[in-house]
């Protein structure tokens, strides 16, 4: 199995797919340029190689910038545990991907249910996991998510956010950032990337990562790869 070759000796696997249920949100949550995108192709990794189908929304880049976001981030894991057979392993894992680009202005979550559909109906791609990049959060999205989940529990798929966060904003009441917090409870995940000094800190507002015994989790600025806090 691929996840006995690829030896992920940094806590990857803690932040994948599996702490959400079928149907289940999770975000990541950060300020422009810190690293969510980084973060969403590491989880989409660690599901690619316990042979689980991710299918990458992207609303910022092209599919082909994407895909080398991708190759980079793996070979950056690769080398940091010397895999030796890296070509091999990616080569293996590519076919459970499958990546979209939308323009912005004509992205919406109905339109996405229905690329979903067509995908699945045809055989195309059936994904277990969902990855949403650039999706813009306001109060107008309530309806919409709401709408998503149920399809996403219906599908029995698990879908991660990246959430744009901003200084002048306010948090809520509960310390869950302004675009997350009207519609938090939607989410059974949500991990917060918070620049401290040299260090990016991987924080859980929501939800559990690595268990009470785990090291404190951060995202390396030189690689954008996680690894604990030692």
């Amino acid at each position: 199995m691929l996840t006995n070759e690829i030896n992920f000796r940094n806590p990857l696997s803690i932040i994948g797919g599996d702490i959400l249920p079928e149907g289940g949100f999770g975000a990541v949550l950060a300020r422009a340029g810190v690293g969510k995108t980084a973060l969403l192709i590491q989880i989409a990794l660690n599901s690619m190689l316990n042979n689980k189908n991710v299918l990458h929304i992207s609303l910022n880049d092209s599919v082909d910038k994407a895909g080398l976001w991708y190759e980079e981030v793996f070979r950056n894991i690769a080398s940091q545990n010397d895999v030796k057979q890296a070509d091999r392993l990616w080569e293996a894992a590519l076919p459970r991907r499958f990546i979209m680009a939308f323009d912005t202005g004509g992205f919406s979550l109905p339109r996405l249910k229905e690329r979903l559909d067509s995908l699945t109906e045809q055989n195309i791609f059936i994904p277990q996991t969902l990855l949403i990049d650039g999706f813009s959060f306001d109060k107008n999205t309530r309806k919409p998510l709401e709408d998503l989940k149920a399809y996403a529990k219906s599908k029995r798929v698990n879908i991660w956010f990246a959430m744009r966060t901003h200084r002048h904003e306010a948090p809520g009441p509960d310390g869950i950032p302004a675009p997350l917090f009207h519609v938090s409870d939607l989410f059974e995940v949500a991990i917060l990337l918070q620049p401290e000094e040299q260090k990016i800190r991987v924080i859980a507002l929501k939800g559990e990562i690595g268990g009470s015994n785990h090291p404190p989790l951060l995202l390396d600025p030189s690689t954008m790869l996680i690894k604990n806090d030692e």
